[in-house]
């Protein structure tokens, strides 16, 4: 494939991702959407917590870093120019905030089209928070392999390579990449030899306990679960189709996938010791509280910070501010000084 080629096929994705962010954003969506399961998970009320709300510790670690709050910005994406704002809002936010980022994906980049702010200047905004780089599972499939995910890395400066599993959303998308046979075996081979943390996460529809397991014993560091309740990535795909026969098709699958709350529950209960991420539907700092009692270390949003994240920095990191300041309001009336103790909080019956 020559350089015109490798460039008219990188406009051509980078296009469909710009059209993934317009119907992201558009109010209009048609789904059935699935439920995350986060309203069935309710606190006790503390009605003297004993403590001092601004004291309240919201600190934490991931990938070797310290982070103020227990948030991962996830991946979000768009054609290359508007990714590129976005993606730099988004380290700016992290930065003042101290909560982690995920981009999204770097294939257009790698296959030598535009960079859409994924490059080094990212670190540059964001020098102290760890980034998190990114490529489809699929594309393990078709020839990418440590060298590309080296390129990843090394293009953004990461910390760790997330791997995302979107099955359904390719098996409904016009073209989608269909054969993920021996995939599995190529994210182990990867973990083994990346020589960086390896995050396997899915963009909407859930893992399964039995799969995260398997990704474990893999060598994966970190799960996102990002289950069923957030973006439905088979509804987006029925905006774009070009036929009603295909648009139905994708419709049937609108509310497809494990609950996050299910999936969070799940996955810790047969992975005990891992990195567990909980994002998909996670609408404000009171999810967050909850996705962390029933297991998460972290949890991520991704469609809920993109209004703001389009807008400007200073959005981004007042929307983010206030995730923070509920899961602060959160803590204070479970009576937990940080989230060694929510983690403990008590649910009602």
């Amino acid at each position: 494939m020559g350089k015109s080629d490798i460039l008219e096929a990188a406009s051509g994705i980078g296009a469909r991702k710009s059209d993934h962010l317009d119907i992201v954003l558009s109010p209009g969506l048609a789904t059935r959407k699935a439920d995350s399961g986060f309203d069935a998970v309710r606190f006790e009320h503390c009605a003297l917590p004993e403590l001092d709300l601004d004291a309240i510790d919201l600190g934490t670690r991931f990938l070797g870093r310290p982070l103020k709050a227990p948030l991962l910005i996830s991946s979000m994406t768009g054609g290359p120019a508007r990714a590129g704002a976005i993606n730099r809002n988004l380290a700016r936010a992290a930065q003042a905030l101290g909560i982690a980022l995920a981009v999204g994906s770097q294939r257009v980049a790698l296959e030598g089209g535009p960079a859409g702010g994924l490059d080094a200047s990212l670190r540059r905004l964001a020098p102290d928070i760890p980034i998190l780089a990114n490529i489809g599972a699929a594309q393990l499939g078709l020839g990418y392999g440590p060298t590309e995910a080296r390129r990843a890395l090394d293009m953004i400066e990461a910390d760790a390579l997330i791997v995302h599993l979107n099955p359904l959303q390719e098996a409904v998308q016009p073209g989608g990449d269909r054969n993920w046979s021996g995939l599995l075996c190529a994210i182990e081979g990867l973990a083994k030899c990346l020589g960086a943390p390896v995050v396997v996460k899915e963009v909407g529809a859930g893992i399964s306990a039995a799969l995260a397991r398997r990704l474990v014993e893999a060598g994966v560091s970190a799960i996102d679960v990002a289950g069923a309740g957030g973006t439905s990535w088979a509804a987006v795909e029925a905006e774009r189709a070009g036929d009603e026969r295909a648009r139905a098709r994708a419709l049937l699958f609108s509310d497809w996938g494990i609950p996050t709350a299910q999936a969070i529950r799940s996955v810790r209960a047969a992975c005990p010791d891992a990195v567990l991420i909980g994002s998909g539907g996670v609408r404000h700092g009171l999810d967050v509280a909850r996705a962390l009692r029933l297991g998460a270390d972290l949890a991520g949003q991704a469609a809920g910070a993109l209004p703001s994240a389009e807008r400007s920095a200073e959005d981004c990191i007042l929307h983010f501010a206030s995730v923070v300041e509920e899961l602060r309001i959160a803590c204070f009336c479970t009576g937990s000084k940080d989230l060694a103790a929510l983690r403990r909080a008590r649910l009602m019956d």
